[in-house]
């Protein structure tokens, strides 16, 4: 039987979507704004997601993300910092319309209605989320 090479991934790494905990780690690095110190992304995994994740853990996070092209890592005297490569919103976006696909049939006015059987909406969402299909106009 002759072997064959392993194919390659269609995917590219910056296309595949990332883990859980890999999502996890991401929002709080674009929640922090700016380059924030690893000691400082475990602290806030820890109060705000409540995973206190052991340095190699987030490392081996650190790792996966930049390889998947959304981090760099890089050392400022004693601490490693991490930088956002890309942009959450852009991320948000993607899988957004991944999911519309999916579950909406591509179809947006399904996922809006969709949003309304989600969960109980206050007039006051209703509200913005009328404006903000009326802001489309503009």
């Amino acid at each position: 039987m002759e072997k064959t090479a392993k194919t390659e991934d269609p995917l590219s790494y910056e296309e595949r979507n990332l883990s859980g905990s890999e999502s996890i780690v991401m929002k709080t690095i674009w929640d922090a704004g700016e380059d924030i110190s690893v000691p400082d992304l475990m602290t806030a995994l820890k109060v705000k997601y409540a995973k206190d994740y052991a340095r190699t853990t987030v490392q081996t996070f650190l790792l996966k993300l930049a390889g998947k092209g959304f981090v760099r890592v890089y050392r400022k005297g004693k601490l490693s910092y991490v930088q956002a490569l890309k942009d959450g919103a852009d991320y948000k976006a993607k899988l957004l319309r991944e999911e519309m696909d999916f579950w909406y049939r591509g179809n947006p006015a399904e996922l809006v209605a969709g949003l309304f059987h989600a969960r109980e909406m206050t007039e006051e969402d209703k509200e913005q989320i009328r404006r903000a299909l009326d802001g489309l106009d503009d």
